[in-house]
């Protein structure tokens, strides 16, 4: 039993219980003949809980339920989403109080399977975990990626929607073997590309470029820019939320098509995600993406911004 396992909160929707049936992380709750376990059919959530407060709850439940209607499974209605939610984190924090409030964070997992072979009730529940210390460290520190292919050209999220690429789905082990074999060539992480060369995103990351420049009339002008959505990527959250953010502090926005040249030409790259938040990319196939200090200067004005999204 690992210590994440151990100090983890585990709590099934069960119409039983109102506000969740809070179970024991350290003992087995998972029937072996899941299909979760066995096929990796399922979706989930990945979310950050800072100081008792979920970050942009509402955006990751309707992911959520377009990533299940995807996979045809029916769930939960969002408000037993909410209350089995609101029992994880707060019997978590009871149980494993912050020493610090900077260090007050909770990752919460939705998790759905289609349950049992067999039956027709899918298996639903929400685990919370403490906040790895990788993923601070990230954030602070940035990261080194590499490009990899994924093996798809970018229209094929609308020639083939079976494949579920616009999906949050459990079947993660693709991405798990991209970033292990970034970790064997020493880098942290991936940014993937398409077969015809187009950049798409990170295995559990969305990528953001800036570029800054000077207009005509001698003011500073920000963009920022994500790959297109309709090249089979995972819509972000916190893309989404940070984009609306950078709309009203008057950064310029823009999406895709972006080739690999455009992340080595940008003044800053980042991956971003619910729980590692903003990591600044340093390296990309060892090539430094542009100037550490304007890197550092425009990671703190994202944070800055990023720090006020609900």
């Amino acid at each position: 039993m690992t210590s994440a396992v151990a100090s983890s909160v585990l709590v099934f929707l069960d119409p039983a219980y109102p506000d969740g049936r809070i179970a024991d992380a350290s003992k087995p709750q998972l029937m072996a003949t899941d299909l979760g376990a066995t096929r990796g059919d399922g979706v989930f959530e990945s979310l950050l809980a800072v100081g008792g407060h979920v970050r942009k709850l509402q955006a990751h439940l309707n992911r959520l339920g377009t990533s299940a209607r995807a996979l045809a499974l029916t769930i939960p209605e969002q408000e037993q989403w909410r209350r089995a939610v609101a029992t994880a984190v707060e019997t978590y924090r009871e149980t494993h109080p912050a020493a610090n409030p900077a260090d007050d964070e909770v990752v919460v997992k939705l998790l759905v399977t289609r349950g049992v072979e067999g039956s027709a009730t899918p298996t639903c529940w929400v685990q919370a975990s403490p906040s790895p210390a990788g993923s601070r460290r990230q954030r602070e520190t940035g990261v080194d990626v590499i490009l990899l292919d994924r093996g798809y050209d970018s229209e094929v999220g609308e020639r083939a929607p079976w494949l579920l690429l616009g999906a949050k789905t459990l079947s993660y082990a693709v991405n798990m073997a991209a970033l292990r074999y970034a970790h064997s060539q020493g880098a942290d992480d991936v940014i993937f590309t398409s077969s015809d060369g187009r950049v798409l995103e990170g295995p559990t990351s969305t990528v953001l470029l800036a570029h800054v420049e000077k207009s005509d009339d001698g003011s500073t002008v920000k963009r920022l820019i994500t790959p297109q959505l309709d090249s089979g990527i995972l819509p972000g959250t916190s893309q989404g939320a940070l984009f609306a953010a950078a709309k009203k502090a008057g950064w310029d926005l823009g999406y895709g098509p972006l080739v690999p040249e455009d992340l080595f030409d940008a003044d800053a790259v980042w991956l971003i995600s619910s729980i590692r938040l903003i990591a600044p990319v340093n390296h990309i196939d060892g090539k430094e993406i542009g100037e550490p200090a304007l890197r550092k200067q425009l990671t703190a004005e994202l944070n800055e911004l990023f720090a006020g999204i609900e």
